[in-house]
């Protein structure tokens, strides 16, 4: 299997996009059957993850993968870098046309104007991803450290090496796409779950999609 990396630049998502190079085509709407598409999305204002896999019954297949980079405009013109963003997401759902996506919670760290600029670039991420009207699922990057490496407080390497492991990739893809795949996976991991939940009549509105403290819209 052929790893896909895509990179989409400040210069916007047509023009620094590059061509899929591998991976699976992407597929029109109803042409997948039983398989759902998941895209995963890793939030930054510099270099925004993004991955894409198929779900077939427990078995997880890798689409496609790469990131929306906005360093190579002004870097001061924060709503020209965030459109930036929220085009390049509506690119990749019009691309791959998956069912689901699944974004990671950012939490405040020590530096409130770099939580301020991340929850602007999250925020973006999501607003592109309900415009396409897909659900969205959200998990803590602890979850997905979790879910993808058996270890909430796993290194990043280690993120790499599994997602790698698990999608039987050739190379371990980038830092923030590996991410982006990894919130893909946790998805993939609870949503079997939360279906037998709903199908039981167990959940509601406030506790529907809630997978070990993760948020579903």
């Amino acid at each position: 299997m052929t790893s896909t990396t895509d990179t989409m630049s400040a210069a916007g998502p047509t023009q620094g996009a590059k061509a899929p190079s591998g991976g699976r085509e992407p597929h029109a709407v109803g042409e997948r059957g039983g398989t759902i598409r998941i895209l995963g999305i890793d939030p930054g204002l510099q270099t925004t993850g993004f991955g894409v896999i198929d779900m077939t019954g427990s078995k997880l297949s890798y689409v496609a993968s790469g990131v929306i980079e906005t360093t190579q405009g002004e870097m001061g013109n924060l709503p020209a870098r965030l459109k930036v963003i929220y085009d390049g997401i509506r690119e990749i759902q019009a691309r791959y046309q998956p069912d689901v996506a699944s974004v990671e919670i950012t939490f405040m760290n020590v530096n409130p104007q770099a939580s301020l600029m991340l929850g602007q670039a999250r925020g973006c991420c999501v607003t592109a991803l309900v415009s396409c009207d897909l659900p969205v699922a959200e998990y803590t990057a602890l979850q997905m450290k979790q879910a993808v490496t058996g270890h909430g407080r796993a290194a990043k390497s280690q993120v790499q090496e599994m997602v790698k492991r698990l999608l039987q990739l050739p190379a371990a893809p980038r830092q923030d796409a590996a991410d982006a795949l990894g919130l893909a996976i946790t998805h993939a991991h609870a949503s079997p779950s939360m279906n037998k939940l709903a199908a039981q009549g167990v959940l509601n509105r406030k506790t529907h999609g809630m997978y070990r403290g993760g948020r579903s819209h």
